[in-house]
């Protein structure tokens, strides 16, 4: 029941309007505010820049969904195959915020990371989670 209760949380957050922000915010004006050297230098003190805030808090989230999968309070399977695409996305998104972060703590999020290589490994083993044996529903107009 621990596992229901932290995959239904997990799934509450990914799928509210504040998370989805955040990871619009990751995905579109990130990549923009990572060209100001500024902000890039604010990154690598000790506290978190403000501005920055939506990301972070990205990047916290997937790195208690990864402690959950590392610490088996959540199914490894059963996280990959809901949110593989999404964690991803994340992962590398993020990735020029963590490798300034790393400088200050090389621990920074390693449960975000270890998510992430669960999840590239998934998607490697499985490109599609649907089972082989099992017929597909027509996906065309002609049907």
């Amino acid at each position: 029941s621990n596992q229901i209760v932290a995959l239904t949380e997990c799934r509450e957050t990914l799928e509210s309007e504040e998370f989805q922000n955040a990871r619009q915010f990751v995905a579109l004006e990130l990549p923009v505010l990572m060209q100001n050297p500024e902000l890039v230098q604010a990154l690598a003190r000790p506290f978190f820049p403000r501005e920055l805030r939506p990301a972070g808090n990205v990047a916290n989230f997937f790195e208690s969904m990864g402690a959950f999968a590392r610490f088996n309070i959540i199914d490894r399977t059963i996280a990959c195959d809901l949110w593989c695409g999404v964690v991803l996305s994340a992962w590398n998104g993020l990735l020029p915020v963590v490798r300034i972060r790393r400088k200050l703590d090389p621990g920074v999020w390693e449960n975000f990371e270890y998510l992430a290589v669960l999840c590239d490994d998934f998607t490697k083993r499985y490109p599609t989670s649907y089972p082989k044996s099992m017929r597909r529903m027509p996906l065309d107009d002609s049907a």
